[in-house]
């Protein structure tokens, strides 16, 4: 009698056990299709997703059928019918215009030429007495990204009984870098290894690298580029290209192209030359044979991604050649196969200029318009390096002869990296929106990136992957918001954040009210909160040495002084502040003279901006009454208060969330706190010994001495 007890005991662990494994561990990331629980939406999205027409049949298609019928089986608990040929009972058509039956595209209209290659519509339609949906567009992944627009609309409980849409890409180019190196370490990644794992490609391919493609074609990313910036040539050798192959197979039916990293000095390291200038005939020749090679493997590669001339990278000043003309040789060779460079502008003198602010502009202001058409020049939101908080890089607005590519940073390398919780939608929103005056009030950044502003077929923005192998992709799971953002905004830089963050909330958590109000607080004041406690009122650069984690303010004295803190916040007894003005460094004349003239003026210069302009006095007086001093101290000070409110936001919406993922975020929560305030007391601490000013009513006392803080030393910091 006792065996089958202990049968049924054992069995009893065992469900137990594959209870427990399917705990949401954010896996499915913004894909949860969570069944909908509302009765009275149910009954019109169940008899609209019911009977499903899809006439072709490729691989493209298969993934819409299979998506569709995961979907709709766990939101709607329907079994989806699905045929090549429309039926009475149909009441979903998904096809190209040349694919729809006749009495459908009767009953819609449709800008086709508008829509382009990945534009799609959806409309709802009266068909035999009753409602039907049609998702239309003119190729196959316009279908895609349409039937994955169909399923936001179910998840975030949208009405869809009379839905007219039509959307449309403002860019071309959207795609994902990838900091990955060869050996699986990730530059600037904090969520684990590096999902390619080049050792068993070709032979295996994991179904991480389906799911990756499901993901960025949800929201409209396009393009991946696999390798490191800072390039390692072997990934241009066929051992590596055979792999990239079974990837970019891999890929193809979601509209994802592959793109790599081509490292300047290749034609020497890999192909035997003695020499990689340029504009050497037998340099052009290895490019051109290397590219026809990379086609051969890859018939639709994207093309190049390059770092040139920074950091220790290699590239055509090597030769005293400019950067046109490095990328222009590229460019040639990929143009027979329609492949495309994007050069960074991530470029800085290997002398210590007088303000690394000026660096790219300077170098690339008097190229424009020498660039091949198939070249887009990639340039950072901000002029110094992804900082909390920077002004716009003075480029965008600059060379309207050249397209240029935005260069976002999705990964939170000064942003707290893989604990932080950060919203960058708020950040990127900022940058788009912000007015260059260009071409007069209205030429926003937004519009430059677009091509829209100076007519530029050619456009695109590229966001620095958060991706690693972590359960639930990118180590932090808001971390997540901001990969779906950067696709959102991508496909149109013109949305709103706040709409974004609630999107993504119902989507990823629940479409309760209450908890999409806390969910979206917390989300929108992360950023202010984050720049409140790291770098308020301009301040920046003053992270640690070289692993840029946690607060530096006292580093100085390296190799390069821009590679130092003192060199950016320049505080002494004097007061703070980088002088960007005419009085200074003279970075301001880069920019319109709108924007000249309103940052110069102290009484209009934005105080988010101040002291990134300004080198102003400890007791000069702010627009709040407040010294200077005592405004520097408020900031980090309301910075931890922030991070205390976000932890109590979240305890309020507990019931909302399912226990792994509530207990992750909390955690994570609390150790921002706990950093936000190691920042707060480590900053004050290093610059009132300038300042020589006590702390301001309502400031916490440091816990502990600055020399505590300056002799703390992180070990084994990731993603270095």
């Amino acid at each position: 009698m006792k065996r089958p007890f202990l049968f049924l005991f054992v069995m009893a662990l065992l469900c137990s056990a594959s209870h427990f494994s399917l705990a949401n561990d954010g896996y499915n990331l913004w894909l949860q299709y969570q069944k909908i629980e509302s009765p009275t939406l149910l009954p019109e999205y169940q008899k609209q997703a019911g009977h499903i027409f899809i006439p072709g049949k490729n691989a493209t298609s298969d993934v819409i059928e299979k998506e569709l019928r995961t979907a709709l089986e766990a939101m709607l608990e329907i079994a989806p019918q699905f045929t090549t040929t429309p039926k009475q009972e149909t009441t979903l058509f998904i096809g190209t215009r040349e694919q729809l039956p006749a009495f459908t595209l009767k009953a819609i209209n449709i800008p086709w030429e508008k829509l382009g290659t990945e534009g799609f519509s959806i409309q709802s339609i009266n068909q035999n007495s009753q409602k039907a949906l049609i998702i239309t567009g003119n190729s196959d992944v316009a279908l895609l990204y349409g039937t994955f627009e169909f399923l936001k609309l179910l998840q975030t409980q949208q009405d869809i009984s009379t839905v007219d849409l039509t959307s449309i890409p403002k860019t071309n180019i959207r795609v994902l870098n990838h900091w990955d190196n060869p050996d699986r370490t990730v530059e600037r990644g904090y969520a684990g290894a590096s999902i390619w794992d080049w050792h068993r490609l070709p032979g295996h391919v994991k179904p991480q690298y389906v799911d990756y493609a499901r993901a960025n074609a949800s929201i409209g990313i396009n393009g991946t580029v696999l390798t490191n910036v800072n390039a390692n040539a072997q990934v241009l050798t066929p051992y590596f290209l055979k792999k990239v192959a079974t990837l970019a197979d891999t890929f193809r039916p979601y509209g994802i192209k592959v793109y790599l990293t081509a490292r300047f000095s290749a034609p020497i390291e890999i192909g035997g030359l003695d020499t990689a200038d340029p504009l050497h005939p037998e340099v052009q020749k290895w490019w051109t044979e290397k590219v026809n090679e990379i086609y051969e493997y890859v018939p639709d590669f994207g093309g190049f991604l390059v770092k040139a001339d920074s950091e220790g990278q290699p590239g055509p000043q090597n030769y005293d050649r400019t950067q046109a003309e490095g990328a222009n040789m590229l460019a040639k060779a990929l143009q027979p196969h329609e492949g495309i460079v994007m050069w960074r502008a991530f470029v800085y003198s290997n002398e210590t200029p007088d303000d690394r602010a000026k660096q790219a502009y300077n170098e690339f202001k008097p190229l424009d318009g020498k660039f091949e058409d198939n070249v887009l020049v990639q340039v950072k939101n901000g002029p110094i390096d992804f900082q909390p908080r920077e002004p716009f890089h003075p480029l965008f607005g600059a060379m309207p002869e050249t397209p240029l590519m935005m260069e976002f940073q999705i990964t939170q390398e000064y942003l707290g990296q893989g604990t932080h919780l950060v919203f960058l939608g708020s950040l990127f929103e900022e940058v788009l929106d912000t007015d260059t005056y260009a071409k007069g009030p209205g030429s926003t950044v937004a519009k430059v990136v677009e091509g829209s502003l100076d007519q530029h077929a050619l456009s695109g923005m590229a966001g620095v992957s958060n991706i690693g192998t972590d359960r639930n992709w990118t180590g932090h799971l808001f971390g997540q918001a901001n990969w779906y953002a950067f696709g959102r905004l991508a496909w149109n830089p013109d949305e709103s954040a706040a709409d974004i963050a609630k999107e993504w909330l119902k989507m990823t958590f629940s479409n309760d009210e209450k908890f999409i109000r806390k969910g979206k607080s917390i989300m929108l004041q992360s950023h202010e909160a984050a720049v409140n406690y790291m770098t308020p009122l301009g301040l920046h650069h003053i992270m640690g040495w070289s692993h840029h984690y946690g607060p530096g303010p006292w580093v100085t004295d390296k190799h390069r002084d821009d590679w130092t803190s003192t060199y950016y916040h320049q505080a002494s007894e004097d007061g703070i502040g980088f002088d960007r003005t005419a009085s200074g460094s003279n970075a301001l004349s880069q920019y319109a003279p709108e924007v000249q003239q309103q940052y110069e003026n102290l009484e209009t210069c934005p105080e988010k901006y101040l002291l990134w302009f300004h080198h102003l006095p400890w007791n000069y007086e702010m627009k709040s009454g407040h010294s200077l001093w005592d405004e520097i101290a408020l900031h980090y000070q309301k910075g931890v208060h922030q991070t205390e409110q976000m932890i109590t936001d979240w305890k309020s919406i507990k019931t909302h969330v399912d226990d792994q993922r509530y207990q992750q975020v909390l955690d994570f929560l609390q150790i921002q706190h706990h950093e936000a305030k190691w920042w707060r007391d480590a900053c004050l601490l290093y610059f009132q010994q300038f300042s020589q000013m006590p702390l301001p009513e309502g400031v916490t006392q440091p816990e502990f001495s600055l020399d505590h803080y300056r002799q703390y030393t992180p070990l084994f910091v990731p993603g270095i």
